[in-house]
């Protein structure tokens, strides 16, 4: 069986995009603890159009975080693929590590977010609220199901 082409949102509004975002649900990565909570994004425009990238999270009391630069994949395209480049380890910015990002889905008013990477890997829904609506989280495990 073939996979459906992921869609992916065309002519985002970076600057609207930007600032924090809460992780409500995401497919175990071995990027994140497991036991991690209040796990959340923040994102800031550059002068020069990139984005810098906080990923934070908390786990036993302990705050992990990892900085890094998304940017476009193709300058020239409208359609929301990133690429997020980040350093490993953080504090021996030595070995970047690239990966895709790609905004699947994302409402009118930028509060809720489907991000996915074309390998169907990864898997985030994020939110500007620390908690989501019942029928729009089951809206966008349903569009992730689709993809």
């Amino acid at each position: 069986m073939s996979k459906k082409a992921m869609e992916v949102v065309k002519g985002i509004d970076l600057q609207r995009y930007m600032r924090r975002w809460y992780e409500v649900a995401c497919f175990p990565s071995r990027f994140q603890p497991k036991n991690g909570v209040n796990t959340r994004a923040t994102y800031t425009l550059n002068d020069d159009g990139t984005v810098h990238v906080l990923n934070e999270t908390w786990s036993e009391g302990k705050r992990g975080f990892i900085e890094g630069t998304a940017y476009k994949a193709d300058p020239k395209s409208d359609e929301a693929k990133l690429k997020v480049k980040f350093y490993e380890p953080p504090f021996l910015p030595i070995i970047p590590v690239t990966d895709d990002y790609w905004v699947l889905h994302l409402d009118d008013e930028y509060q809720y977010a489907l991000i996915g990477q074309p390998s169907r890997s990864y898997l985030w829904i994020l939110c500007r609220q620390t908690h989501i609506d019942e029928e729009i989280y089951k809206k966008l495990v349903e569009k992730a199901k689709e993809l």
